[in-house]
């Protein structure tokens, strides 16, 4: 951070560096827009163990992003780590179509804007970034991260950021941590914005719960639980088998504990 705020450091080592304390070894990570793939290659460094565990999915919507991706990862020395990488040509506001839903996606990570030495006419835009945003909320794990780098110098972008911190400004503050690194005297600098969610803490919560005994032995619980501070209340629904001793209860029956803090 203090090499960026004296200039030796552009915005994205900086995001490269947040990352780090994020990610572990064996993670599973999403480059929604993957460009030229240095976010991608940073990534797969990030997750690649000893094993070839981990998981990077690079997407992008444009078919030379891939192949430039593609080509920077046929350099690796260990050729087993680009297998690491799933390519995959679609939107980023697609992410949750392409993604496998029992995956715990650790980071997100957008480069928004255009192709840096393509088609600068072929930007991301405002209505599709807001639904990979919204994508990106749903499938990013808690404890993880969504790292969204926006360039604003060309037609679109400040709309764009506008969209961007619209939706970042919006969210819970009990579920997220938003920030941003922006330059206030170099305007046309990209600005990065960064969305944590949060860890949930069941240490925190007040629980309470119906518990039913059904026929042989079957437990259903359905868990209302609210924070002590007011965060609004989650709901839960489990089944699982009772012990022998409680068995002789049909009715309804309310138990409420407070967990140690």
């Amino acid at each position: 951070m203090t090499d960026y705020i004296f200039g030796k450091k552009k915005a994205t080592e900086v995001a490269h560096s947040i990352w780090k304390h994020v990610v572990k070894k064996g993670d599973a990570v999403v480059d929604a827009t993957c460009g030229n793939g240095y976010d991608t290659l940073a990534m797969l460094n990030m997750v690649a163990d000893e094993s070839c565990n981990g998981r990077v999915y690079s997407l992008d919507i444009q078919e030379s992003a891939l192949q430039n991706t593609a080509s920077l990862l046929d350099g690796l020395p260990d050729p087993d780590k680009k297998e690491m990488v799933k390519l995959i040509a679609t939107c980023h506001s697609k992410m949750e179509e392409v993604i496998p839903r029992d995956v715990k996606v650790r980071l997100v990570a957008f480069n928004l804007g255009y192709l840096p030495g393509g088609d600068k006419t072929l930007i991301t835009k405002s209505d599709t970034t807001r639904l990979a945003m919204e994508a990106a909320s749903r499938i990013v794990a808690s404890g993880g991260l969504i790292s969204m780098l926006v360039y604003v110098g060309h037609a679109g972008g400040m709309e764009e950021y506008d969209t961007v911190e619209g939706f970042a400004s919006q969210l819970s503050v009990n579920d997220w941590i938003c920030c941003k690194l922006q330059m206030l005297n170099r305007p046309l600098a990209p600005i990065l914005v960064l969305l944590c969610k949060r860890l949930v803490c069941w240490s925190n919560f007040v629980v309470a719960a119906i518990v039913w005994i059904v026929g042989d032995g079957l437990v259903v619980c359905v868990f209302r639980s609210v924070e002590a501070d007011g965060v609004r209340p989650v709901t839960v629904a489990t089944i699982a088998r009772a012990p022998t001793f409680l068995t002789n209860f049909s009715e309804p029956r309310l138990y409420k504990m407070e967990t140690a803090g």
